[in-house]
C-alpha cells in the first residue's frame, strides 16, 4: 500500500524546497537578507574531507555580503530533493553545478531553517 502525502506534509516539503532555494540563490546573488532568512542562528556547515572545517551563520552572511558565491552562479541549475520531513525536522539533498550538499532543517517559530549542512564541490 502506498502512503498518501498529507497536505501539511506537502506544504512542509514546499517550504523546505523554498528555504534551500533561498540559501543557494542568496549565495549566487550575494543576497545577504535571503541567506539570513534560510539559516538557523546555530548553523554548522562543514566541507567534506580529512579536516571538517566549520562555517557559522555569521561567516556565511559575511561571505554572502562580500559576493563570494557570485562566481559560482554561471549555471544556476538546482536539483532539490526532500528526503524526509518528520514533525519539526527535515532532510534535503541539493545538487548544483558546483556543489553537492546535504541539509538538515528544523522548524522554528519563524519557519524552516537550515541547522546543519555537509557539502563538497562537484
Amino acid at each position: 500500500m502506498e502512503a498518501v502525502e498529507s497536505s501539511e506534509t506537502s506544504r512542509d516539503t514546499a517550504a523546505v524546497v523554498a528555504i534551500a532555494r533561498d540559501y543557494f540563490e542568496g549565495w549566487f546573488d550575494g543576497d545577504e537578507a535571503r541567506m539570513e532568512s534560510a539559516l538557523h542562528p546555530n548553523l554548522v556547515k562543514r566541507r567534506a574531507g580529512e579536516e571538517l572545517g566549520i562555517t557559522t551563520k555569521d561567516r556565511m552572511l559575511e561571505l554572502t555580503r562580500r559576493g563570494e558565491g557570485k562566481e559560482d552562479a554561471a549555471d544556476r541549475t538546482l536539483e532539490i530533493q526532500v528526503e524526509d520531513v518528520y514533525g519539526d525536522i527535515a532532510c534535503a539533498t541539493v545538487r548544483s553545478a558546483v556543489y553537492h550538499e546535504y541539509l538538515h532543517l528544523v522548524r522554528t517559530r519563524d519557519g524552516w531553517k537550515i541547522a546543519n549542512a555537509l557539502w563538497q564541490p562537484t
